[in-house]
């Protein structure tokens, strides 16, 4: 299961202005202040689901802490489309994005990178950045439906490095 606590735990922070650019994301020590957490009631509210502040401090939470609560994935899956819609706008002209469970590394992969507007080559350079080389073939394969021949799935080390990668852009 993909939470928003392990998103956000590996330096995968969402910026407070829609229209910053990914270059200044940075891991904030105020991670649970009132304004951020507006920010996630937001992008969840713009992928049609309804959280309270509360809920959102308890999904950034780690396992250990009291209070935590795992971000399944429903709502992993409506808090991504609500990213992308934060991050790019809503187009009126298309219908809204069905949710997709269950949310997979790939699922992540892909949306996060529709969010930014990130290219191949731009995802392929965060992953170098932190020493993972994989080649625009390897990449495309993630992206593929699962019941493509060409489909792998998406390792937690290929996430994990992207996520880095993008958060110290």
């Amino acid at each position: 299961m993909c939470c928003l606590a392990t998103a956000c735990s590996i330096g995968f922070t969402l910026p407070i202005d829609r229209h910053t650019s990914p270059h200044s994301l940075t891991r904030q020590a105020s991670m649970r202040n009132g304004s951020l957490n507006s920010v996630f009631v937001e992008i969840f509210r713009l992928g049609n689901r309804e959280v309270s502040r509360a809920e959102v401090v308890a999904f950034l939470k780690t396992d250990d802490e009291d209070g935590y609560q795992a971000c399944g994935d429903k709502a992993m899956a409506h808090f991504l489309n609500g990213l992308v819609i934060y991050k790019r706008g809503k187009d009126e002209s298309r219908p809204p994005q069905p949710v997709e469970v269950p949310v997979t590394n790939n699922t992540v992969l892909k949306k996060v990178r529709v969010a930014f507007a990130l290219k191949d080559d731009d995802v392929i350079a965060l992953l170098q950045k932190n020493g993972l080389t994989l080649s625009k073939t390897e990449l495309g394969a993630f992206f593929r439906r699962p019941d493509h021949r060409n489909y792998r799935d998406c390792g937690d080390q290929v996430l994990r490095n992207f996520l880095k990668g993008l958060s110290s852009m």
